[in-house]
């Protein structure tokens, strides 16, 4: 695999460097760019690392080689949504700024997913809550290991989750309760409703969204 810059996915690229920030561009085959976010231990972004997402999202889906994006993450899970860290660490002296940033954050890069010139597959591993949900939501494909877990946490902390994006993965009446109580909802249940192409061992996780990503990749967009 090698690894580009974001910043550089739309011009000069430069190969094995990481962005700032974690988030990774990878060119996997012709026509496939992967995009991997890793900051451990959980993948919760702080607020610039949204904004990055959302360039190497745009910015991969932009280049006239690319016909599919697959969006990924190292470690234990896809998504813990915002960095709640960041914000307890800052809010002494920046008061509420990380807490605006990170959901102007969330939004750049819900809207990046959504708005991506090309379709975007998620491979979701272990968990995928919080803002991780929006990005699955606005994804065109998903694919999930068999432990992965969905769900918006937010509310056992006094705050509004994704449920406008939630809703595009479960029925009316299961987003309300999973919103109400915090709870979360397994991958083979969303495989049920239809949101969740394809339910793997996470071991093969990579090589389904791969195969999606091919299957795409191979029309004529001519």
């Amino acid at each position: 695999m090698l690894a580009y810059q974001a910043s550089a996915c739309s011009g000069t690229r430069v190969p094995d460097r990481k962005c700032q920030l974690t988030i990774t561009c990878a060119t996997l085959e012709p026509g496939i760019v992967a995009v991997t976010v890793d900051y451990p231990p959980v993948n919760a972004i702080p607020s610039r690392g949204w904004f990055e997402l959302a360039e190497a999202i745009t910015a991969a889906g932009a280049d006239p080689e690319t016909h599919a994006v697959i969006l990924r993450a190292e470690g234990r899970g896809f998504n813990a949504g915002v960095d709640i860290k960041e914000m307890q660490r800052t809010r002494a002296s920046q008061g509420y700024t990380a807490l605006i940033d990170a959901n102007r954050g969330c939004f750049a890069a819900f809207r990046a997913v959504y708005e991506c010139a090309v379709p975007v597959i998620a491979a979701v591993n272990g968990f995928c809550v919080g803002g991780g949900i929006g990005l699955v939501g606005n994804s065109d494909v998903i694919v999930a290991s068999d432990d992965a877990r969905f769900g918006l946490p937010e509310v056992e902390r006094g705050a509004l989750g994704a449920a406008t994006h939630l809703s595009r993965l479960v029925p009316q009446h299961m987003m309300r309760r999973l919103f109400f109580t915090a709870t979360t909802v397994d991958a083979a249940t969303l495989h049920h409703f239809g949101s969740v192409h394809e339910v793997v061992p996470r071991a093969e996780l990579d090589e389904a969204a791969l195969r999606v990503a091919r299957d795409i990749a191979a029309k004529d967009t001519g």
